[in-house]
């Protein structure tokens, strides 16, 4: 009797000695939702390691919720591209107060960092949690203790207690958190458990997205690599036109990952094109900006422009690299060429001009003159019933088209005069082709209907 607690006081102490730790300090970084990107950067937290972590994650309380990614989210090495992306995100059922995830590493081993990594755009950004350590070792260790008992009871030990909640402002954004030992490892153990609560109760969706979970020992990938440590900082920079006379900023600081191909593929594009659509579209006394910035961030849509700054989204890019990335980013270009804001400088009674024709004659140089071969705006047998001059984007531009091949092809060139001179009206149409708006529209509505009669309709 005697020797089998002495055998247990010596284990006891051993397991002491494998996990004493000097000093646990966690490690916290936000980027607000603006700040946030693909890439997962931050300031004071080692980015998500490339391949994961080996081990196998299971829920031992809570319930997974089905409009979100598998358990393999966690560790697959694989980053949501938005701040709502929730494929690829874990988080528990909505309405549930959170659950509690063990990780089993298969066998025990030194743990140098427990990284964790959030995104989303409102209150599932923050993490709540406590995570624990164990080698399951010990006598009374419970592989599994439920949601309403006290791990630290049953063979667990508290290795640190999280909190991302910010005091005030929003709690949207980007979260990454680090936990490690500010003299040594963490901790020597097989199995780490995540105690997770909602970030927020007032509603159903308070459950966080994680995004990764990082357990790094001393020499694995990604332990002890700063921010920027695997992806070289990017640093806007300038192009200019072979005569000097436009220069174009791009900015892909927020995604490495595109720099090459914002530098080789669309750069290029942008240097040949943008004089051409100067060239395309003048007017008396106007002058195209000489200069604009092209900048990639994170965010939902495609990309929008504002005055001389065109804003593209990454996961956009991401989605359609190979497609349509290229064509969208000059249609802002346009845009920047339109100049519509020129009228309110030099009109005192400027004229509103219509967003469709906006948008329609972007839409127009793009399909019509810089990418005719896509045919992205012709309309199809299934799309004649919404056919109409105001419906915007390609179907704008595709009666743009018909017009200028039906009255001369300096008609959307007069338009677009027109419309930065703040002098559009619908009487623009009669001085121009000797027909009301309204008569066009039938006119070319028609002769779609006999340029598709043979179609099928799935054409």
């Amino acid at each position: 009797m005697k020797n089998a607690l002495f055998c247990g006081v010596l284990a006891a102490m051993a397991a002491l000695a494998t996990n004493a730790r000097c000093e646990i300090t966690v490690h916290t970084a936000h980027n607000e939702s603006g700040d946030a990107s693909a890439d997962f950067k931050f300031k004071g937290v080692p980015r998500p390691a490339k391949n994961g972590t080996a081990g196998k994650f299971t829920i031992v309380a809570g319930e997974v919720d089905d409009a979100g990614g598998g358990l393999e989210k966690l560790n697959d090495g694989h980053l949501p591209g938005e701040e709502d992306d929730p494929a690829e995100n874990f988080f528990f059922n909505a309405g549930t107060p959170g659950g509690r995830l063990k990780l089993d590493l298969n066998q025990s081993k030194p743990i140098r960092q427990i990284n964790t990594y959030s995104w989303h755009a409102n209150t599932r950004a923050p993490q709540v949690y406590k995570v624990y350590g164990a080698t399951g070792s010990a006598p009374d260790f419970n592989p599994a203790p439920a949601h309403d008992q006290d791990p630290a009871a049953c063979g667990w030990t508290l290795i640190a207690s999280v909190d991302t909640r910010p005091k005030d402002g929003d709690p949207g954004g980007q979260y990454g958190v680090s936990i490690s030992d500010s003299a040594s490892n963490v901790g020597e153990y097989r199995y780490l458990l995540f105690d997770c609560k909602a970030a927020e109760t007032d509603d159903g969706f308070g459950n966080t997205f994680y995004s990764e979970i990082n357990v790094l020992g001393p020499g694995d990938a990604g332990a002890d690599a700063g921010p920027s440590a695997s992806v070289p900082e990017i640093k806007p920079y300038d192009v200019h036109t072979p005569d000097g006379k436009y220069e174009i900023v791009f900015d892909a600081s927020r995604a490495p990952d595109l720099a090459d191909w914002t530098t080789n593929k669309l750069a290029p594009v942008l240097l040949e094109w943008y004089p051409k659509i100067v060239d395309y579209l003048p007017s008396e006394g106007f002058e195209a900006p000489a200069k604009f910035t092209v900048t990639l961030r994170p965010g939902r849509g495609v990309a929008d422009t504002e005055n001389t700054r065109i804003n593209v989204y990454i996961p956009w890019v991401h989605s359609q690299i190979n497609g349509q990335a290229i064509g969208s980013v000059v249609h802002e270009c346009v845009h920047v060429v339109q100049q519509y804001g020129y009228a309110r400088r030099h009109n005192p009674h400027p004229a509103e001009n219509p967003g469709y024709f906006v948008e329609g004659l972007a839409d127009y140089f793009r399909f019509y003159k810089f990418e005719p071969q896509t045919k992205g705006a012709e309309i199809r047998r299934r799309g004649l019933q919404n056919a109409n001059y105001n419906r915007s984007y390609r179907v704008t531009a595709n009666f743009l088209n018909w017009a200028t091949e039906k009255f001369g092809q300096d008609l959307v060139p007069r338009l677009n005069a027109a419309m930065r001179e703040g002098n559009y009206s619908a009487d623009f149409w009669t001085k121009e082709t000797s027909k009301s708006l309204q008569d066009l529209n039938t006119a070319w509505k028609d002769d779609l209907k006999k340029k598709l009669g043979g179609e099928s309709s799935g054409g």
